[in-house]
């Protein structure tokens, strides 16, 4: 390896330490505080959220009126209808 200039260049990199200056006074230091911001979309999926939480997950007025029909034998279910959405529900989860 050749060093250009030659080595009395090298020792001189070190003699430059002695120039630096010490700091007398600094300058204030201002904290800042952090900051968190949520955006409109969030907001609107909290709405969201907050609002199927206070959906029942069992629509009671819809099983009464069932409960209802079967118990009084108007109940009818078609077959046929219920193998096709069978047949759909299970096709759709394979595609």
């Amino acid at each position: 390896m050749r060093i250009w200039g030659g080595p009395s260049n090298v020792p001189g990199i070190y003699d430059n330490k002695n120039n630096i200056k010490k700091v007398d006074k600094t300058s204030g230091v201002s904290s800042k505080k952090d900051v968190v911001s949520i955006s409109n979309q969030a907001k609107d999926f909290q709405t969201v959220m907050k609002a199927l939480k206070d959906v029942p997950d069992i629509r009671q007025d819809k099983v009464n009126e069932l409960a209802q029909r079967y118990d009084s034998g108007s109940y009818d279910v078609n077959g046929k209808d219920v193998a096709d959405k069978i047949l759909k529900s299970v096709i759709d989860k394979k595609a």
